[in-house]
């Protein structure tokens, strides 16, 4: 193999676009290995979802959109369970404020036809926060696509506090992907130091690692590799479990930025 990564031995923890990603990596040389650790599936009662389309149709004056797959599978439920709910939908969508933390959900809504009205300065909650600091809430129904069923209480405290009312909905869920064997045979391979590097792309990767084991043991399989996250969101959540990353895209946050980023990494 040669290229800028050959003789690097690289994990990715990646499912939705794991051959898109494997194949950047292996044409510049890598050998990757392949271990999807979550896998994103649909929330299991479509009923709440649907509710909460028809209340946001009514009556709602502000959309966060935490991620670009939350949007795409609101669709999906209307079009799989009620397709009558979806020019209404549209319609309430090009009429309300539209706030997105980062370029994922920007993308999804120019799919549509949409822009993003307040695009976060950070793809965090945090930046979420700070963007609408300066916003008067008070009296607004805000709806929050939330990130699978994390209920973000720091966000809902804020809008709250703010004076927001607020309607959340968790249009996604995160399952386990890999078996319990295989994860543990990823962390033996990075606590032998078989593995060079390891990429995570989103912070239910993250989760179900440290689900795998006790943290002290999955922190010294940590130890021994080399961290690339796509994004901050990943950063941050590693940070939670104290382990620090060495490479992140520094602007935009897709797989192609965060191949130049562990590039620069493991290169020398």
């Amino acid at each position: 193999m040669t290229g800028p990564l050959a003789q690097r031995v690289i994990a990715i923890a990646e499912t939705r676009e794991l051959d898109v990603f494997a194949a950047m990596l292996e044409r510049r040389g890598a050998r990757v290995l392949r271990y999807p650790l979550v896998q994103i599936i649909d929330a299991p009662d479509p009923s709440p979802v649907i509710e909460w389309i028809q209340d946001f149709n009514r009556a709602c004056d502000d959309l966060i959109l935490l991620t670009g797959e939350g949007l795409r599978r609101l669709l999906r439920c209307i079009d799989q369970h009620q397709p009558s709910l979806r020019p209404p939908f549209l319609a309430a969508l090009q009429r309300v404020r539209k706030i997105t933390r980062g370029p994922k959900p920007a993308r999804a809504l120019r799919e549509l036809g949409l822009e993003s009205d307040l695009p976060a300065a950070l793809p965090t909650t945090a930046g979420v926060i700070e963007s609408l600091r300066a916003v008067d809430l008070r009296g607004r129904l805000v709806g929050v696509q939330l990130y699978g069923a994390d209920p973000n209480r720091l966000l809902i405290d804020f809008l709250e506090q703010a004076g927001a009312s607020v309607s959340s909905v968790a249009p996604y869920l995160y399952a386990d992907a890999a078996t319990a064997a295989a994860v543990q045979e990823l962390l033996a391979r990075m606590r032998g130091g078989e593995v060079d590097a390891i990429a995570f792309t989103s912070k239910a990767q993250v989760e179900r690692l440290f689900r795998a084991g006790s943290a002290d043991l999955v922190r010294a399989a940590l130890g021994q590799t080399q961290i690339a996250v796509v994004g901050p969101v990943v950063a941050e959540a590693l940070a939670a479990h104290g382990v620090e990353v060495q490479a992140m895209p520094e602007s935009s946050w897709f797989m192609k930025p965060l191949t130049a980023a562990m590039i620069e990494l493991l290169a020398s």
